[in-house]
This record gives C-alpha cells, structure tokens and sequence, in this order.
C-alpha cells in the first residue's frame, strides 16, 4: 500500500521474481478494480468480480467513490475471496492494494478486509511504500510519515515501512559510483523524460550524504523544524506563518512522541536489499514458522 506512483505494483513484481528465484510458492493478487498492466499475471483478481470502469459507467460515479464501491463490494461478497484464497492458504500471497490513500487512514475497509483474513487464520504483513523523491521536499515527506502512521495505527497489524526507487539515490543505499558519465549524455538530454529524471538525480546527489539519508529512513522531527525556522528567519514572521509554526510544532511532537514510524531502503537492483526487505516481512508475520514440508514434486526425475 502507499500513494499512487510510490512503486507498489513494481514492489510486488521485484518480489515476485524474488521469490520464484528462491523457488518460494507465490501467489499475486490483486485487489485495485483500477489496475490494468501487471509484469505478473494475478493468481486472485478482484477484477473477476468488479471493475471500476463497470461502476463508474452504470452508477456514474467518479473515481474515487467508484473505487470505494468496488472495495466495499468486495467485503459484502467476501465468501468469493474466501472461495479464490482457500486453495492456497499455505502459500505466500504478495496482495497488489489501490493507491487511494483514505482506504488506509480515513475508511474502514482495508482494516475490516485484514480482520478477514486473520479469521482465515492467514499471517499478514502491511507494507507501506514511500517513494525516494519525497525527500525533496521535507513538507511532502512529512505528510508521507504521517499518513505511513496512520495506516500503521488504523489497521492494527504487523507493519514495514519501504522507502522505494532507492537506485535513484547516490551512495550505499543506491548502489551508485560517483561521477558516473558515459557518451550517450547528449542523447539522453534529447529524450526528455530520462532528461528530467537525470536532473532530479543530480539535485539530489548534490543535496544528499548518507547522514542526512538517514534522517529520513528514521525520520528525524527537527528537519521539519529546521525548514519552519529556515523560512522564519528569511521572512518577518507574520500572524498566519506564526500560526503554520504552531502546526509544524505540532506534527513533530506528535511523530516524536509515537516513535513508530522508520523506513527500509529497497534498491530492486541489488538482490540484498531485496532479500532484506523480505525477510523484514517474514520476520513481522513470522512466516515459515508452522509450514508443513512440502512433498518432493513426483514429476522430477533425478540421476542416479
């Protein structure tokens, strides 16, 4: 789960190579009724029962309330997730959730659909993405935090935080070497997608050491403090900025206080981030700790 554009959909699909590399039995499921490009085909897709393109054109509603109605269709016919998740409930399921982040912090259903599937006697891990370009700007990377929190305190399960797009970052996080040029620069500037992309690497490579990285991994309160005082100190303070300081105050208190709330770096080019992160979620939902062995596949035949 995590805002739309934070890389859920590209997470589940670096786990699900992951994990089939490993030769771990893995499920994908899908559950966004918006979804329509997947790397990995889902297993389990709430599609099969509704979409949103089907809602939004016989109850004429927008996207957001389609999406709401899609989800809370799915809790009124749970019997058909119970029927699809039956035949593997012993195996690792990776659930590909919508970007709207209300469905986490402000409605109901993604806490009553986990309640769901603990009766169904599954483990379940949250995992909530954040994507690397919130740290840009403190102010959004502040309002990720928050919303990471409540998700963490409105659904009441075992929880992880992921700071995703990590191989976007210089240094032992991203995996990138210093001064990294070649002789397509002049090429890439023509394309300007990869263009913008580079520059946005570069303000930030400029702007970053690992220290300051881990201010955020770990969120440190006083960089929204600092940035309050930064403004303050350049402009004469008025009644409403003396009002926002108060807020600012407020909020790192309240992130201060709760100390709940840390993210792991995930590269998806490097295989040990990849593997840290996922046995981050088997450590949270103790998976593995009362599977069966599995009986040898008869079909394989070995060499004598």
């Amino acid at each position: 789960m995590g805002p739309a554009g934070s890389g859920k959909s590209t997470f589940c699909a670096t786990m699900m190579t992951h994990c089939q590399t490993t030769n771990r039995r893995v499920h994908l499921v899908n559950l966004d009724p918006a979804a329509e490009h997947f790397e990995y085909e889902p297993t389990i897709d709430i599609r099969d029962l509704i979409t949103l393109e089907d809602v939004m054109e016989e109850l004429d509603y927008g996207p957001n309330g389609g999406l709401i109605y899609c989800l809370e269709f799915l809790l009124n016919n749970i019997d058909w997730l119970e029927e699809e998740i039956g035949t593997y409930d012993d195996d690792y399921l990776i659930i590909d959730c919508p970007g709207q982040i209300e469905l986490y912090t402000h409605f109901p259903i993604m806490r009553r659909l986990c309640e769901q599937l603990s009766r169904w006697n599954l483990n379940i891990c949250g995992v909530y993405c954040l994507e690397s370009q919130f740290i840009e700007d403190k102010s959004k990377y502040f309002s990720g935090v928050l919303s990471a929190m409540s998700a963490m305190v409105n659904l009441e399960i075992p929880h992880i935080n992921v700071m995703t797009k990590m191989d976007l970052i210089q240094g032992d996080y991203g995996n990138k070497q210093e001064d990294q040029e070649d002789e397509d620069t002049e090429k890439k500037k023509k394309r300007s997608r990869k263009y913008r992309r580079r520059q946005q690497q570069l303000k930030m490579e400029q702007a970053m050491t690992d220290r300051e990285l881990d201010r955020y991994l770990d969120p440190d309160p006083l960089l929204l403090a600092e940035e309050a005082g930064q403004v303050a100190s350049q402009e004469e303070e008025t009644g409403r900025m003396a009002k926002f300081r108060e807020l600012n105050q407020a909020i790192v208190q309240l992130i201060d206080d709760y100390s709940m709330v840390s993210f792991i770096p995930l590269n998806i080019t490097d295989e040990d981030s990849i593997e840290y992160v996922l046995s981050s979620v088997d450590h949270a939902m103790q998976y593995g700790e009362d599977l069966e062995p599995k009986e040898p596949d008869d079909t394989i035949e070995y060499d004598g």
